[in-house]
């Protein structure tokens, strides 16, 4: 049963990583106010909070399984303090930062008409944060982050957010573009 709970616990984290990565992609895109292909604007932030919830679910069955995986011995504590854990206490504590993070992202999500949009877009602001600290803490923690195959869909999951990062920052960026032409920025 250990090496099932273990074997899914790595799947479901690669998974999380490569749906995260979908996730920044299409809300850089959905933030851009542009239609993605043929889909309208509108289904473009349906397909990002989907994307989203489905990431954040493997999350959760990615941190389940390992806490009830013997060789783990995940806790409570250690899914929700970083840096405490037995295992590599550093890589590990760097998946919990991560999942703090997701956690304020998900909880100001739901509570998003109660407290306002600028709040709602301070706390989205740490998606950006928290991409790459999962990243790192897949390749330091990771049975497979070190595989070859593992780096190479690390590097281009990288390559692709780093490139959406690129244009959400640039003046070809739709939201940008119009916020300079108003003098806000």
């Amino acid at each position: 049963m250990d090496n099932a709970l273990w074997a899914f616990g790595r799947v479901s984290g690669i998974i999380s990583l490569v749906l995260f990565t979908g996730t920044v992609l299409v809300g850089v895109l959905a933030r851009s106010g542009r239609p993605l292909l043929v889909v309208p604007r509108f289904s473009v932030t349906l397909i990002h909070r989907n994307i989203a919830l489905l990431a954040t679910a493997f999350l959760v069955l990615h941190v389940g399984s390992l806490m009830l995986d013997s060789y783990a011995k995940l806790n409570v504590t250690d899914v929700v303090v970083p840096f405490l854990g037995p295992f590599r206490p550093f890589w590990q504590g760097l998946g919990t930062v991560a999942f703090d993070l997701v956690l304020a992202v998900v909880v100001t999500s739901l509570l998003r008409h109660r407290i306002g949009p600028r709040t709602f877009r301070a706390v989205h602001w740490f998606t950006y944060a928290m991409w790459p600290i999962a990243l790192a803490h897949a390749i330091g923690n990771g049975t497979n982050g070190t595989s070859r195959w593992f780096l190479l869909l690390a590097a281009g999951s990288a390559a692709v957010v780093v490139g959406a990062l690129a244009w959400r920052v640039s003046a070809n960026f739709l939201e940008t573009a119009k916020t300079r032409q108003g003098g806000l920025l």
